[in-house]
This record gives C-alpha cells, structure tokens and sequence, in this order.
C-alpha cells in the first residue's frame, strides 16, 4: 500500500519510502497529501525526493517541516522567507500559512510586512558593535596607513554622505 505522499505524487512506494517518514507528523491523510503537492510545486518533485533522501532517516519529518516552513514563508513574504517573519515578529502568519496548506487553501504574497521595531536598547546594542568592530578594524590595519588616513578624512565630515559603489 503506498503512502499518502507517493499517492499524491503518483510514485511507487516502497517498504522502505523517504516520504512515508517524513510524513508521520501529520496526522490527517489529506493534509499529508496537501503538504505534499504543495512542496512538490514548490521546490520540485526530483529535489524534494532529493532532499529527503540525503538526511538520516530519523531527521527526514523535521526536515519535511522544515521544507514546508520556509516554504510558505517564501510565499507570503518572498524576500526574507520564513527567518524575516521571525525576525520581525510575524511568525504567526508563517504558522498560519502551513495551516492553509494543510487545509488545501492557497497562499498569496502579504502586501507588506513590517519591518522590525528597532528601540533604545537594539539602538544601542548596533552603536556598541560598530565601536567594536571598527576598533578592531584599527587594529589589524595599522600597518596600512592609508586606511587610517581615509578613515581620518572621512571623520572630517560633519554631515552623512551616501556611497556610490555604482559609479
């Protein structure tokens, strides 16, 4: 009997199916399937079996959720996928989105999603990291003497300029 991703991919199943063990935590059949189909669309029929197949067996379902993670992620927030809802604190509509999938909806890109809310303390923490790290530049540059030069003119200037790297 073939599971219920094979099925959905009209693939023989075997006794010893990478799809079957990814599977396993879900729990409706029809959500398997859908979970299925939808990362097959996604990433491809041939890489999905690809990537399933080259983890150990018992790391194939955290991957499938993985896979399917990221790939809803992408969908609903195509530049920063699932790490940029997490990092703005929009992880709900990630969780939402794998909700849809596996209730057989659709998924459609956000309008727009917020970006993350900097405050005093993050505000600090960046200004602390660029003291550190241009100290650290200092240091292992100072036998270039024209960085520290650059670096000294460019301290000259009282208002910020944008770099053109295009030009």
């Amino acid at each position: 009997m073939s599971c219920n991703g094979c099925r959905v991919l009209r693939k023989r199943c075997s006794e010893r199916c990478s799809l079957r063990s990814s599977l396993q935590w879900i729990h409706s059949p029809q959500a398997q399937a859908h979970a299925t189909l939808f990362l097959a669309k996604f990433f491809g029929r041939t890489d999905l079996m690809f990537f399933i197949s080259s983890v150990p067996q018992q790391n194939r379902p955290a991957l499938f959720q993985s896979l399917l993670f990221e790939a809803c992620g992408r969908i609903i927030n195509p530049v920063n996928g699932a790490v940029g809802l997490l990092c703005t604190g929009n992880w709900h509509m990630c969780q939402a989105a794998v909700d849809t999938v596996l209730a057989g909806g659709l998924l459609r890109p956000l309008p727009e999603v917020a970006p993350p809310a900097f405050d005093e303390s993050s505000d600090a923490m960046f200004s602390q990291f660029q003291a550190v790290a241009s100290d650290s530049f200092k240091r292992t540059s100072t036998a270039d003497t024209s960085l520290v030069s650059e670096e000294s003119q460019m301290a000259n200037y009282n208002h910020k300029k944008l770099l053109n790297l295009f030009v």
